[in-house]
């Protein structure tokens, strides 16, 4: 078969080793590796409509796999106004004031990326951004995306005057006359007054799902473990993957939400495969907690503020028991597990699965905030997937500790935080992702962060936790055969080998001798999907 691309003057850089390859070119073919030899050799396989692209000595690495992010979520939440870069309510309220003095009367103010930390002692509520947006109907995305801080107007039009009952751990937050603050915790809450805001129409949050991707293509990644199938997810990615616009292989994850029955679980069962030529729903996603930062994650003991004492299920022996069948139905598990109690708990249950018999089965558990020390080897012994987003420790805590996050915890669980060192060292298999919209989604900033663990807009300030960094070769390997073997899929993806899948990423120089604090700068120069290039950079 004539390659459909060849890539010339390249060096080759093997993760499982963390040697350059004696081959300086590869060619592709059927979405393959067909071939790896010297230039001439290479060049030789070419015909007429083959690519051809002299890398110059460019650094070749297998694609780079964001473990864990929300491509459509992520690229309806972050439209409106960016408040990441806000460090306190001054800077929150000039922002808002800008953005609101823009708007057509009536129309709503959406702005995402809020920092709780910028509130400081005080509550997180709408009053604290009084009179800013006094009359304006307003939806303010925390940067956890599980929390939603909305204006007095906004619950006004969605009819929200008191405190609800919800079938998870949610909640209407409301002051001790049983008026809401403005704060929602938890999608079940949040949608109350989502659904009151106007909706962008179908072709625009297809458009913006492409322009995301597009962007996520450019910045070097090739695939993704998408943790959500919500909404018209599913179909984009058919539409986006028929039309040959998907710029990335995705492996999607539906949800069971409490209150799932039988037949939502055999739904999901029934639905796994489904998919075409990039994309295809592999697994489910399962919630154990919420966030430490907004107070609804489960921990063993409660935080500074007695919150963070329950499980995002009402009744946790449920949810073990849905992780029991699925995993008797041979479908892959990922559990979003921040606190230690949900950890603790989500192992738990895959162990009384896999005792149980039936297939073997990749499981996952997401993010692992903070854990003790009995928990850390019993992810490789049960082969559970450490899934991780050490951005999230770099840019929204502190090495001292005054963040939310860590004075919610105390000095003891703050110390555990993102253990990813720990856990590699105790033999789990740790992959790394950014979570995107919570983080930024390119791929080199992700394994920076992993080695420097610095807040990435301010790399002067102290590391936290800098004893559990990852090492340059580990970084990659986390976003790149992990990333593979957590998708069972080590044998066609993850190496520089014939034989393999032909997503790769080209970067200006090898990620192995990039200094930490220099890597997310490190040009991107080609990304290739299933043979084809989906960005190449003008010097190419």
């Amino acid at each position: 078969m004539q390659p459909s691309l060849v890539l010339l003057s390249a060096r080759l850089l093997d993760p499982v080793s963390g040697r350059m390859l004696p081959q300086t070119a590869l060619a592709a073919a059927g979405g393959r590796i067909a071939a790896l030899g010297g230039d001439a050799e290479i060049r030789a396989l070419a015909g007429a409509s083959t690519t051809v692209i002299d890398l110059k000595g460019a650094v070749v690495t297998p694609g780079l796999v964001d473990g864990h992010l929300h491509p459509v979520s992520g690229a309806e939440l972050t439209q409106g106004l960016d408040l990441s870069g806000c460090t306190d309510l001054e800077a929150v309220r000039a922002a808002l004031a800008g953005e609101a003095r823009r708007l057509a009367p009536g129309a709503w103010l959406h702005a995402w990326g809020l920092d709780p930390n910028v509130f400081g002692d005080g509550a997180v509520e709408a009053a604290a951004l009084s009179p800013v947006l006094d009359g304006v109907p307003a939806l303010l995305q925390l940067f956890d995306a599980h929390s939603l801080l909305t204006s007095p107007r906004a619950l006004e039009l969605a009819g929200v005057d008191g405190p609800r009952t919800f079938d998870q751990a949610a909640e209407v937050v409301c002051d001790a006359a049983g008026r809401p603050t403005g704060l929602l915790l938890e999608d079940a809450a949040c949608e109350l007054v989502e659904r009151a805001a106007p909706r962008p129409t179908r072709e625009q949050r297809r458009d913006r799902l492409a322009a995301a991707l597009g962007s996520m293509a450019a910045a070097g990644l090739t695939g993704g473990h998408v943790m959500d199938a919500n909404g018209d997810s599913l179909p984009f990615y058919a539409e986006l993957d028929a039309a040959g616009e998907l710029p990335l292989r995705l492996r999607v994850a539906p949800w069971c939400q409490p209150g799932a029955d039988s037949a939502a679980v055999r739904e999901l069962i029934e639905g796994q495969g489904a998919g075409g030529t990039l994309w295809r729903t592999a697994g489910v996603k399962l919630f154990m907690d919420g966030t430490i930062d907004n107070g609804t994650a489960w921990l063993e003991r409660p935080d500074c503020h007695g919150e963070s004492t329950h499980a995002f299920w009402p009744d946790p022996e449920v949810y073990t028991r849905v992780i029991g069948e699925l995993h008797r139905a041979g479908v892959p598990t990922a559990t979003h597990a921040i606190g230690d109690a949900a950890v603790r708990h989500a192992l738990d249950s895959v162990e009384r699965a896999t005792a149980a018999g039936g297939p073997s089965v990749r499981h996952r558990v997401e993010h692992i905030e903070t854990v003790p020390d009995d928990t850390l080897d019993r992810f490789a012994r049960l082969g559970v997937v450490a899934s991780m987003q050490p951005t999230h420790c770099c840019d929204f805590t502190r090495a001292d500790h005054t963040d939310n996050w860590s004075r919610r915890l105390g000095e003891e669980r703050a110390s555990r935080a993102w253990r990813c060192r720990d856990l590699w060292d105790a033999g789990a298999r740790v992959v790394l992702g950014s979570d995107w919209p919570i983080a930024p989604f390119p791929p080199l900033g992700v394994m920076a962060g992993a080695r420097h663990r610095r807040p990435g807009r301010d790399l002067a300030q102290p590391p936290h936790g800098p004893e559990q960094a990852l090492t340059a070769l580990e970084a990659l390997r986390a976003m790149t055969v992990n990333a593979a073997w957590a998708a069972g899929e080590e044998r066609e993806a993850g190496r520089p080998a014939v034989g393999c899948r032909a997503d790769l990423t080209v970067l200006a120089d090898s990620p192995l001798t990039t200094a930490a604090t220099e890597l997310s700068e490190l040009p991107v120069l080609l990304t290739v999907v299933d043979g084809r290039p989906t960005h190449r950079d003008a010097s190419l």
